[in-house]
């Protein structure tokens, strides 16, 4: 679960971005789906603490250049390969004091 305090702008991040679905959206609780993903968002307070979420997709430098332009004003580290295997990016998720990992492994 991710904790947001704009609940709907959130959701409305992994909609646009990432192309998930709602399957239940409430005003405190939101409930998304993308292939063999789900995704609860819950309204929380600006107190909420920090939290990591990982995404492992394919094909993460093809979404990477799809979506970079999109992620204006958002914190990011742009793609790069790590020791242990995994090609990832990362960004804050917005409205939230999440950080999203976004990984994909490395073919050899």
């Amino acid at each position: 679960m991710i904790p947001s305090y704009e609940i709907e702008k959130t959701a409305r991040f992994f909609k646009e971005l990432f192309y998930f679905s709602a399957v239940r959206e409430e005003a405190n609780y939101v409930i998304l789906s993308k292939d063999n993903t789900t995704i609860h968002i819950l309204h929380a307070g600006e107190d909420i603490g920090e939290m990591e979420f990982y995404l492992e997709v394919k094909g993460l430098d093809d979404l990477w250049h799809n979506i970079k332009d999109k992620l204006i004003g958002i914190r990011t580290r742009t793609p790069f390969d790590h020791e242990y295997g995994m090609r990832e990016f990362h960004l804050d998720i917005p409205y939230t004091k999440t950080l999203l990992f976004v990984g994909q492994v490395i073919s050899n």
